[in-house]
């Protein structure tokens, strides 16, 4: 069951590390203490690269769907633009049987035109760029695309100098037709050539079996423009891959078949996945066994991160795998596969559902939903891989979420027990629960749940406010200390208990 983020559609002090980076003096990142492991040179790749256009401009908005928070682009002094990359993708057929060992191999199989875009994120100050591109493959589980990996992780992006680049890989998001699309009430889903038939009347696509080459091409437009250049004067040293929920089921094919091929990504992140990858194609020769596992030979560093809800409402917990040395998981407390920072996102975008609609509002439709740390996480995931990838420090091992018979095991006050912990499950004055509640509607049941402590609780666990921020602070400066929180996010929590 591939399913959604619908982030986008609808959604948040500098470190002391003393290592060098590239560019980047004034790094966030921080190492965390870990045996370091020798990340290999990726190898060149025959990959295609396509024909770049751009930067593109018309149509009604003249701006990217997909545009990010003008707050974010201001604070940080980032670009954004939109560019188009054409070219002849390629469909794949699998070789042999395909195990849940994810050892799979492919041959090519059919070729086709396509047009599609790219929307590129990057520091306007050159000195500012830390030489990585994150490459999100957007999701399109909402029928239109989504960016929600950066509406997670964006601050931190920003804030450490990535440049971010999202692409439309699929054909649901880019011209329609059938695929998977959550009904939402109010919500018109468009593709890009119906939201703005001006601006993206040239865009073709041949369907979702071309999805994962023409994924590769994107990352080989960004390392060798042919024509436009869609980072400028930028140099991408580094390309890695992300995708959450629908996405994430693309990126386990990709990793366990594609990328052994391509050659294109230096790391990937995968988020929010499911027991088992995407489908390769539409032929059922080419069916994904019901449980995948990342395969065990990895060249490059493999991040996955996974929120209560994905451990039984998208049964990853069928799938879990013990890390390696080149594989970390991080399996993460208190957090659903949807939340409010999700909706906050959308909401500092300007995004609607469709053209001349408000978008819906979840807490009707949905209660409560979770408000928990995942973005904190998040945002940490990707500092640890790009320490990763860079130095080849591998991430702290995280240990799994406690389980109880077929559910994650909670605490006295509902809160999960183990998984990578946060303040906001340490220190709590809620129950944040990521449960899939298959009492509500699909999408209702992707955001959890908020339960807020009664006045009675609330007042035996802090007599006062005072103690409350107290215990706060030394849970987020522990946690900046051994390396689970950055140190500005550490700060941003500290603040919000400060404000509580």
């Amino acid at each position: 069951m591939a399913l959604l983020s619908i982030a986008a559609a609808c959604s948040s002090s500098r470190s002391t590390n003393t290592s060098p980076k590239p560019s980047d003096a004034g790094s966030t990142t921080i190492p965390t203490a870990t045996t370091a492991s020798t990340t290999p040179t990726l190898p060149v790749s025959s990959e295609a690269i396509p024909v770049t256009t751009g930067p593109v401009h018309g149509g009604t908005p003249d701006r990217p769907v997909n545009a990010m928070p003008t707050e974010l682009r201001t604070k940080y002094n980032y670009t954004e633009q939109e560019f188009f990359f054409s070219g002849t993708a390629t469909a794949f057929q699998s070789v042999g049987q395909w195990t849940t060992n994810g050892k799979w191999r492919v041959t090519p199989s059919m070729h086709a035109p396509y047009t599609t875009r790219m929307i590129v994120r990057a520091p306007r100050d050159p000195a500012k760029f830390n030489g990585t591109v994150v490459v999100e493959w957007l999701n399109e589980s909402g029928g239109q695309d989504a960016d929600p990996d950066f509406g997670f992780a964006g601050p931190e992006l920003l804030r450490d100098g990535f440049a971010h680049v999202g692409v439309s890989a699929q054909a649901i998001g880019t011209v329609g037709g059938s695929g998977l699309v959550l009904p939402i009430p109010g919500y018109s889903p468009k593709p890009l050539v119906k939201a703005n038939p001006v601006r993206y009347k040239s865009l073709v696509h041949p369907g979702d079996d071309y999805s994962y080459d023409i994924f590769s091409q994107a990352a080989q437009a960004v390392r060798h423009p042919n024509g436009a250049k869609p980072l400028g004067a930028l140099n991408a040293q580094r390309v890695i891959a992300t995708g959450e929920s629908q996405s994430a089921f693309r990126l386990v094919t990709y990793i366990n078949a594609i990328a052994p091929v391509a050659k294109v990504f230096d790391g990937y992140m995968v988020h929010s996945r499911g027991n088992n990858g995407a489908a390769l194609n539409a032929q059922p020769a080419a069916a994904i066994p019901a449980v995948v596992h990342i395969r065990d030979d990895l060249q490059l560093p493999v991040m996955t991160i996974a929120t209560e809800t994905d451990l039984f409402g998208l049964s990853f917990f069928n799938a879990r795998q013990p890390d390696t040395a080149m594989l970390r998981t991080w399996e993460m407390a208190g957090t659903a596969h949807a939340d409010q920072s999700t909706l906050d996102y959308g909401i500092a975008s300007g995004h609607t559902y469709s053209p001349g609609t408000p978008a819906p509002d979840f807490s009707s439709l949905c209660g409560h939903i979770n408000d928990g740390p995942q973005r904190f996480v998040v945002r940490r995931a990707f500092a640890a891989l790009q320490e990763w990838v860079v130095h080849g420090t591998a991430p702290s091992h995280a240990p799994p979420l406690t389980i109880s018979g077929s559910a994650i095991a909670r605490d006295s006050n509902g809160n999960a027990l183990g998984g990578y912990r946060t303040p906001d499950v340490d220190v709590p004055t809620r129950t944040l629960d990521g449960t899939f509640d298959t009492s509500k509607s699909v999408i209702c049941s992707l955001f959890g749940s908020t339960t807020p402590f009664t006045s009675a609780t609330l007042h035996a666990l802090y007599p006062t406010h005072t103690d409350y921020v107290a215990k706060v602070e030394a849970s987020a400066n522990a946690a900046a200390r051994d390396g689970r929180l950055l140190p500005p996010d550490a700060t941003e929590i500290i603040d919000i208990a400060k404000e509580a």
